[in-house]
């Protein structure tokens, strides 16, 4: 797989947008890794705000894929919840950790870097 790697603001807008850059990218369809870029993008957006600049990387091997989306908040890291059948919000981790090998945080110099593998 040739490596992704796009920088932009994030915005509710830019959410379905990428996932369909990553589809054309892959060129073909691949819903596990949409939902992960999806779920890892909406956490910013919900928890640090629109317009947050972050950078998506995907690299992959033969037998792996790993999605990283780095922010600049070293601070805010995300947290699995189990959110109960009437809760509107809370379950974006749990489908990512349900459709990922493993997942994680990396912290770095002013920002942190979420990933998960596929």
């Amino acid at each position: 797989m040739r490596p992704f790697a796009v920088g932009l603001l994030v915005t509710p807008k830019a959410v379905p947008e990428l996932r369909i850059a990553v589809r054309e990218h892959l060129g073909r369809p691949c819903p596990e890794l949409q939902l992960c870029v999806t779920e890892l993008l909406t956490n910013v957006i919900t928890h640090l705000g629109e317009g947050t600049p972050v950078t998506l990387r995907i690299t992959g091997r033969a037998t792996r894929t790993r999605v990283e989306l780095t922010d600049p908040d070293p601070r805010a890291w995300p947290v699995l919840r189990h959110a109960a059948g009437a809760d509107e919000c809370g379950r974006g981790l749990a489908l990512l950790d349900a459709v990922a090998l493993r997942w994680g945080v990396i912290q770095g110099d002013g920002t942190k870097t979420v990933w998960c593998e596929l």
